[in-house]
């Protein structure tokens, strides 16, 4: 028997105005004719219909992937709960939310994202070519998963070798920021090397690292997509420098992340390390998560990474282009921080469970760098204490992640917010290997958002600037023999206060006191206030931050960011240079109580961190941004104290009683 398909409209037309009757042999003698004076115009029907076969064929075999894929993605929704686990309370913004959804479903959107469509955010060539070589994150995971043997082959090669203690990530901004989150969510596993982050040219920070580690039993991986990445280029100079003078054969020691063709690659080749690993050249650092760069650390600490890309292709089912915008859980995401972000809502506050705590920075490098730019953005706030409604402006947009059910408490909150008229977003994890489902949900959410705000989501165009300037001061460096000095606005003896000619002016005292207090008057409702943290990351400092961080917000209303440099050059720096004017910086620096040199280089760790930190101040200057430098001295923890106190008084707490 043969079963035949027709198409809609033909079924339609048929019962609107067909005959149904034999008619396959009728009219023969006329059909035979036809196909003579087809044949005598050059027209072969043979090859016509062997076309026209081919195409059918192709149709159908299109359909039936669609199907499948469509299939898969509603089972994996259904079986992964991930609908029941992706909820929010938009309030009044639920229905800007809902157009935007539908435009997106009119549009096509999600089909054009999956076929990497560069002209769905950007016309002109330029940005275009950028975009088409940016898009390869989507189908990442799908490779991965190719490659995922290898992986855990290697990474028990070097665990039963028993050689390494610990394997040391060396990298920067997205190259470290997965790994980082990693490291600290699962911890060290057992049988495995300890994983341990390296993401600073903190003398101090670099010394504390190096202390815990015996050199020759390190396994070093060197991860940068360019080749050419200052921090990662300098670590790879130091640790091969000081494996070299304590083994024969150091490369053995190391591993190299890179794009291919570029010059760790050659390094790497030259220098004999261990492993390359190429990576796909068409992915962007900040979503890199789930290829090379974060899956080799994930898979030589001992992460189950097959569980990993598993609940990644999950989430990229739920995600599929054949999933509507309206069910589909990367659209719903990405028209919330887009719509809120129009609105006003553009402060994207990360509240997440202590479990996974610091996927908050990796979110904060994503939503900062793809979005920070042509004077929008959308600002995440990570790692900021949960307050009362009362503290806030009404320029958030809470997103909440937890690992199973939130604690009552963090709940209470929430609903006080939402019942405040804040929208919040519920964002549930089965566990902690969920973190494969999150990275790709934000990634895909983030590229929604910047077709929203209408700019691409794939560049950094600022983020040169900064590098730039630290290299001209350093050239400065080799050429004088010292670093250009920053204009004093003020001192107490403990505190110096720096600024830009412009801002002294503006400040108009030479007191540090007051100086501070002319700052922070400069805040207004909708701002931020981000700390650029130029020193050692302690918990004694961090304690002494947050608290800093809070008294802000509950003062002013406004959003607090913070962030040690040099890393956050990689993640928020985009946004401070490139994003809405309504930054205002407060730069944390301190002389460092060790240095290290750098093999090869006429300076040291510490004036490349100086370097750094004046290369960022001259950037934001030169944009007019609202920024000063405080320099807290020698003892840096009585130093950040001091800053606290003089903070408190220039901004109090409306109601705090006075101690």
């Amino acid at each position: 028997e043969t079963v035949n398909t027709v198409p809609p409209a033909t079924y339609t037309a048929i019962r609107d105005h067909g005959t149904p009757k034999l008619t396959l042999e009728e009219g023969i003698a006329e059909c035979r004719k036809l196909f003579d004076d087809l044949k005598a115009v050059g027209i072969d029907i043979k090859a016509v219909t062997e076309k026209l076969q081919q195409e059918g064929l192709a149709s159908f075999v299109t359909s039936f992937d669609t199907l499948v894929e469509s299939i898969k993605s509603k089972r994996d929704a259904l079986l992964s709960g991930i609908h029941e686990r992706l909820t929010a309370s938009l309030g009044k913004y639920g229905d800007a939310v809902s157009a935007a959804i539908k435009e997106a479903d009119k549009g096509d959107v999600m089909r054009r994202i999956w076929r990497k469509d560069a002209a769905l955010w950007k016309d002109d060539p330029e940005h275009q070519k950028i975009i088409k070589n940016a898009l390869g994150w989507l189908t990442v995971p799908d490779q991965m998963i190719g490659t995922e043997d290898d992986l855990v082959e290697f990474a028990d090669r070097i665990r039963n070798v028993r050689e390494f203690k610990h394997v040391m990530v060396c990298g920067m901004g997205g190259s470290s920021l997965c790994p980082e989150v990693l490291r600290q969510t699962f911890g060290k596993q057992e049988g495995y090397p300890e994983l341990l982050v390296l993401d600073s040219t903190d003398p101090d920070a670099f010394s504390g690292i190096a202390d815990q580690i015996d050199i020759t039993h390190c396994m070093f991986i060197i991860s940068s997509k360019s080749g050419t990445t200052t921090e990662p280029a300098v670590f790879y100079k130091y640790w091969y420098d000081q494996v070299s003078q304590r083994k024969e054969n150091p490369g053995e020691c190391f591993i190299a992340i890179t794009d291919p063709g570029t010059k760790m690659e050659q390094d790497a080749t030259r220098d004999k390390f261990k492993r390359i690993f190429l990576n796909p050249a068409d992915i962007g650092g900040r979503y890199s998560a789930l290829s090379y760069f974060g899956l080799v650390p994930a898979a030589l600490a001992g992460v189950d990474i097959r569980k990993l890309l598993d609940r990644a292709e999950r989430i990229v089912h739920a995600c599929a282009q054949v999933v509507p915008a309206a069910d589909n859980p990367g659209a719903k995401l990405g028209a919330i921080l887009g719509e809120c972000a129009k609105a006003g809502r553009d402060k994207c506050t990360i509240i997440c469970d202590e479990k996974i705590g610091s996927f908050g920075l990796w979110v904060e490098q994503l939503l900062a760098e793809s979005t920070g730019k042509e004077g929008k953005g959308i600002i995440p706030i990570a790692g900021e204490s949960l307050g009362s409604p009362s503290v806030y402006g009404d320029d958030r947009l809470f997103v909440s992640v937890s690992v199973g059910k939130l604690d009552s408490e963090t709940e209470a909150k929430l609903k006080a917010l939402e019942a405040a008229g804040h929208p919040v977003v519920y964002r549930t994890l089965n566990d902690t290997y969920d973190l494969g489902e999150e990275f790709f949900l934000w990634e895909i959410a983030t590229a929604f958002a910047g077709w929203r705000l209408g700019i691409n989501p794939f560049d950094q165009p600022n983020v040169q600037e900064s590098k730039d300037a630290t290299k001209e001061l350093l050239e400065a460096y080799a050429r004088d023999g010292k670093l250009t000095e920053q204009p004093v606005v003020a001192t107490d003896g403990a505190l110096t206060i720096h600024a830009d000619d412009k801002t002294r002016t503006e400040l108009a005292t030479d007191n540090a006191a007051d100086a501070i207090k002319a700052h922070l008057a400069r805040v207004k409702p909708g701002d931020y206030i981000a700390l650029l943290d130029y020193i050692e990351e302690t918990p004694e400092h961090e304690e002494v931050i947050q608290a800093i961080r809070t008294h802000l917000r509950d003062a002013t209303k406004c959003a607090t960011t913070t962030g040690y440099g040099p890393r956050f050059l990689h993640s928020t720096g985009q946004l401070h240079k490139g994003g809405p004017d309504t930054g205002v910086f407060l730069q944390v620096t301190a002389p460092d109580t060790r240095d290290v040199p750098i093999p090869g280089e006429p300076y040291t760790f510490n004036t490349l961190k100086q370097a750094q930190a004046l290369g960022d101040f001259r950037s934001l200057s030169t944009r007019g941004r609202r920024a000063i430098r405080v320099d807290l001295g020698a003892d840096v923890l009585a130093g950040l104290k001091r800053l606290q106190e003089l903070i408190g008084e220039a901004v109090p707490v409306a109601g705090a009683t006075a101690k």
